[in-house]
């Protein structure tokens, strides 16, 4: 993998699922809602000073959102942070970096 540039969209892992699970409740804060489903459905990762990992994520009936969610580099010892998202996609969007 090249540093800067996002890999391809693959299917969600159980380590996707388990960094969308770490920041669910950032996103449910900042939408001031609860998300009756919460399943990652596929992912794409972007090394930078430290990982952006996007992710597609399935939250109830045929609505899907985009998350970005950065991983600090293992010495900064920072939690994973909801760095950006994007609501209001389906399952025919295409997962893109942003």
């Amino acid at each position: 993998m090249m540093c800067g540039a996002p890999t391809a969209t693959q299917p969600a892992t159980a380590e996707t699922q388990h960094i969308a699970d770490q920041v669910r409740s950032q996103l449910e804060e900042k939408e001031n809602k609860k998300f009756p489903v919460f399943k990652a459905v596929s992912f794409r990762t972007q090394v930078v000073a430290g990982t952006n990992h996007f992710i597609k994520v399935h939250v109830g009936d045929e609505n899907f959102v985009h998350l970005r969610v950065f991983e600090s580099l293992p010495h900064e010892n920072k939690p994973l942070a909801l760095s950006d998202y994007q609501t209001n996609k389906t399952k025919g969007d295409e997962l893109t970096y942003f």
